[in-house]
């Protein structure tokens, strides 16, 4: 059986759930792989300076820095992680090189950004070439899955040093061939990879289903949702859809953070409410909803339209910077609405709830198919197939 390791880390979920969603799939398949899972952070604990300094890893320290919303900076404090790792360079090649001496693959893939340069110098086995390209060749055929709707350069997803890379938008595409890469390495996908449960057809009974939720069931439904720790966003978004009286009920999910969830119980409100703590079901909650509301997270928004629901997103300066194309791109295939701030959050509502509005962006999102789980795959036995034979590896000879 052929091995793939997957490439991954917690910061955010978005790199978890796709490593997880794709290990599923894979595994299952009629030609299956045999997939094991890398926590770079976890094999890079040794050179984590941000611990040593704060006790708290890089992953954990930007996972807070989300849920506290210091996401103004985020732009500069890329800078410096992309310089640390630049600095650790050679370390951090030599310890994935051990790791692959003592865990050989025949493909690696890589579902996280910024440290796709030191995985592909690692891989490269001394003195090869790719093939017209000058780029240095892989002993071990080495791919780059773009979880976000774009490249965010330099040194984010897309390096010189790449050899194949899977993109979901033609934006991503263009960006890895403007950086030299081959056409033929580079790889088109229908979106986003979402967890298997998002490809099923949801048959459930939506009167009810609000009914046990408490809501009405012919009110218009928004699901509010701000990653795995919720935001204190949603607060402010419930007030003031209450208080322009916009006629909407919302579901909200407020994942880990309880205390966002105990604030949004007390709150009064004229429409329901369905306040949800930590879910693993989300498709659930989607299937129930006619619109979204939320951060332009490249997953949030797929999943959404993936359920044909358009959505309201907001982008600003505190957008996280490799978000900030999602609210284009929304804009340009006519999904929904990007406001620059929730305080304007009632009347985009209104605006999308309008008769003729709320039907043209329920169509386009209608059009929307995404099948990216089913179509990685393929693409892996793809590079599998056109990757030249494993080179001996050094720590073999």
């Amino acid at each position: 059986m052929r091995k793939l390791t997957i490439v991954f880390h917690h910061a955010g979920g978005g790199h978890r759930s796709a490593a997880e969603a794709l290990k599923a799939t894979l595994s299952s398949q009629q030609h299956p792989w045999e997939v094991s899972v890398l926590d770079i952070q976890e094999l890079l604990d040794p050179l984590d300076v941000v611990r040593r300094a704060t006790g708290l890893r890089i992953q954990d320290t930007y996972n807070v820095i989300l849920r506290k919303g210091w996401t103004r900076f985020t732009p500069q404090l890329l800078v410096v992680l992309q310089g640390t790792i630049r600095l650790y360079h050679s370390p951090i090649v030599k310890l994935l090189r051990s790791y692959w001496a003592e865990h050989p693959a025949d493909l690696v893939l890589s579902v996280i950004p910024h440290f796709n340069r030191e995985i592909a110098e690692s891989l490269r086995p001394v003195g090869t070439k790719m093939p017209g390209t000058g780029i240095p060749g892989t002993g071990t055929p080495f791919v780059t899955l773009i979880t976000d709707l774009a490249d965010y350069p330099p040194h984010f997803w897309i390096e010189r040093e790449s050899e194949y890379i899977i993109a979901g938008t033609e934006r991503a595409r263009q960006q890895a061939l403007t950086m030299g890469l081959p056409a033929d390495h580079i790889f088109l996908t229908s979106g986003m990879i979402l967890k298997p449960k998002f490809y099923e057809k949801t048959t459930i009974d939506r009167v009810e289903e609000r009914k046990r939720l408490r809501l009405e069931p012919d009110c218009p439904t928004a699901i509010v949702l701000f990653g795995g720790h919720g935001s204190q966003v949603m607060v402010d978004i419930t007030k003031k859809l209450n208080e322009a009286g916009s006629g909407v009920q919302l579901i909200l999910i407020c994942g880990h953070n309880q205390k966002l969830a105990v604030q949004l119980k007390g709150l009064q409100t004229r429409k329901p409410i369905a306040v949800v703590g930590f879910a693993q079901n989300v498709e659930y909650y989607m299937a129930l909803a006619d619109f979204f509301i939320g951060k332009p997270g490249p997953g949030s928004i797929s999943e959404a339209l993936q359920f044909h629901s358009p959505v309201i997103v907001e982008c600003n300066s505190k957008t996280l910077p490799q978000e900030r194309y999602n609210a284009e791109w929304v804009t340009e295939k006519g999904y929904g609405i990007v406001v620059p701030s929730f305080k304007k959050i009632a009347p985009a509502v209104q605006r999308l709830l309008q008769s003729a509005t709320f039907d043209e962006f329920r169509r386009r999102a209608s059009e929307y198919s995404n099948r990216a789980l089913f179509e990685v795959p393929m693409i892996l036995e793809q590079c599998a197939e056109h990757a030249a034979p494993p080179v001996q590896s050094e720590a073999a000879v």
